[in-house]
Order: C-alpha cells, then structure tokens, then sequence
C-alpha cells in the first residue's frame, strides 16, 4: 500500500515525494508492474558441505607402542632432546610439511573458535563407526592417561582396562557427555551385571584454567555421577597434542567413544552424536568380545582331560 504526500511546487521540498511514498513502483518511471524487478528473497544459509555423507572410518585408531604406566626420567627426556630423529618429528608436529616457499604452520594458525565452527558440519562428526571390529592384528593401542577418579584415587588406564572389555567415554564439554552417552547407553543396560565390563569415562580439559575449575567443582560431580560409577569417572589434564591425531580426536567439542579390549587395543570407535546404527554396531561388538573373553577364562581354568591308559 503506498502512502501519499502532499508535495509543494517548492522544488527544496522535492525529496519528500521519495522519502514518504513506500511503493517503488511510483518511481519506475516508464515501466510496467511485470517489468519492475523486486529484490530476491534471502535464502537461508547453509554449510556447502552439509549434504555430502560421511565417510565410514578408514583406519585404525590408537597408538603403536604398548602404553606403560612408568613415566621417562630426565636422563630420559635429555635422550630424547639430543636425538635428532626425535627434534625432527616433533617439528614436523608443530608446522606441518615444509614447502618451497613457506612452511605452513600446523597449530599456531588454528584460531580459537576452529573447533566450534566446524560443529556446523553434520555436529561435528566427521566419520562413521564402522559396523565390524577392526582385526586385532591390524588394532592399535589406546595410550596411557592418568587422572583422578572421583574416589580420589589416581589411576591410569592402561591399569584398569586391561583383562577387561572397556568403553572408554571422553569428555570435554556438557554437549560431548550427551554425545557419549547416546552411544554407551544400551550397551551398560545390558552388559553392567558382567564383571568383565565396565563403563570408564575421563573428563579431559588440558586448558589450565579449565582444568582448575573441573577440580573446584568435583563435589557437583559426584552428585550427578551414580555411585557405582565414581570409581571408574577420571578427571584428566593430560596434554593429549600428540595423542589427539591417532585416535582421530580432532574436534575438543563434542565427545569420542571407544571400545577397549582385554589387551589395551581399540577395536571400535565413533564420535559425535551416535546414530541407530551406531548405537546396535557398539551393543554388538561388545557382545562379541565379551563373549570371546568369556570363553577364553572357560579355558584357562579348564582343567585337562586325563590321558586314557591302554
């Protein structure tokens, strides 16, 4: 609906015609309503990736040295600081590959919102749990952390994931403990009563100041922790930098999962807010290992048969 003034013959005054008439069509001197263009309506904007699929992990996750809980000495880490092998790897962690005019730096560049952005694309996820277990010849380990348990215990992993079937729950955030739990859920509803597994989880904030107001507030998690899970809920500041692109961590934001075997290998993985398929993928493999370890006890403390006499 177009609003009219009254115009004076002043032409001072002229600009009041265009200022208070609302329709462009008035001022379409010339032209007909067809001919008029308006302006487009905006579009609602959406991640240039956001409809391409994932793609299912392709690797194996982990480490490729059995982790140990004893930590280097100093004459240890002077070893490590005068062998030039070790200085170049490192380096090669820091700034990435070196090209002919630059060497392109690797985690000074990564700006303090990089893992926030990227939840824009599918949350955050950025692969697939596989539907199989990854072979055991083919598995790598899970490394070392330590932390302290809301029993406040200092534990390390590598202690209290071995002989046993593990899903190991990382944390870094409220959104990742969602995340985490949408995978685990089913499988400690029906596999809690085994005694060969248990539900480890490890709240991860290698952020000094984050870590500092993890450990003030220990008490509000123990009130929302059940009881029976305090033992295994390990606070961790840990630097994971080296640790964090083997076991495809790549995002601080949102939460990884992985199933653990008796022999400290990681034989499943997923990230992320877990799909239907992944939640039956996990409940599972669990299944399965459980069941393999199970048969494995049966064995050892089988006794042997007696040889016949003839």
């Amino acid at each position: 609906m177009a609003f009219f003034c009254r115009v004076t013959p002043n032409p001072q005054w002229a600009f009041c015609r265009r200022s208070f008439h609302l329709s462009r069509a008035v001022f379409a001197e010339g032209k007909t309503v067809e001919q008029i263009v308006l302006p487009e309506k905006k579009v609602r904007y959406e991640e240039p990736y956001d409809h391409e699929p994932l793609p299912y992990l392709n690797r194996p996750l982990g480490v490729r040295n059995r982790p140990t809980t004893t930590r280097k000495t100093m004459k240890e880490k002077m070893a490590e600081y005068m062998d030039y092998d070790k200085v170049i790897e490192d380096r090669m962690h820091l700034f990435g590959e070196q090209s002919a005019f630059l060497c392109r730096v690797k985690e000074a560049t990564k700006g303090y919102f990089h893992d926030l952005n990227r939840t824009r694309r599918h949350g955050g996820k950025t692969w697939i749990a596989p539907t199989s277990l990854i072979r055991t010849e083919q598995a790598l380990y899970l490394p070392d952390i330590e932390g302290k348990s809301l029993t406040g215990q200092v534990k390390h992993t590598t202690d209290m994931c071995v002989g046993r079937i593990t899903i190991l729950a990382m944390i870094t955030t409220k959104i990742s403990e969602i995340h985490t739990a949408g995978f685990s859920q089913v499988s400690q509803d029906r596999f809690s009563s085994n005694p060969l597994f248990q539900y480890l989880q490890i709240n991860l904030q290698e952020n000094l100041l984050k870590s500092i107001l993890v450990n003030l507030f220990v008490s509000s998690l123990r009130s929302t922790t059940p009881k029976h899970l305090h033992h295994a809920y390990l606070v961790s500041s840990q630097n994971m930098e080296y640790e964090r692109e083997p076991m495809s961590m790549t995002n601080s934001k949102v939460g990884y999962v992985y199933l653990i075997d008796e022999d400290l290998k990681i034989r499943w993985a997923g990230c992320a807010d877990a799909t239907p398929e992944e939640v039956t993928a996990l409940e599972t493999c669990t299944g399965i290992l459980l069941q393999r370890l199970e048969q494995r006890k049966d064995k050892q403390f089988t006794p042997d048969a007696p040889a016949e006499h003839v």
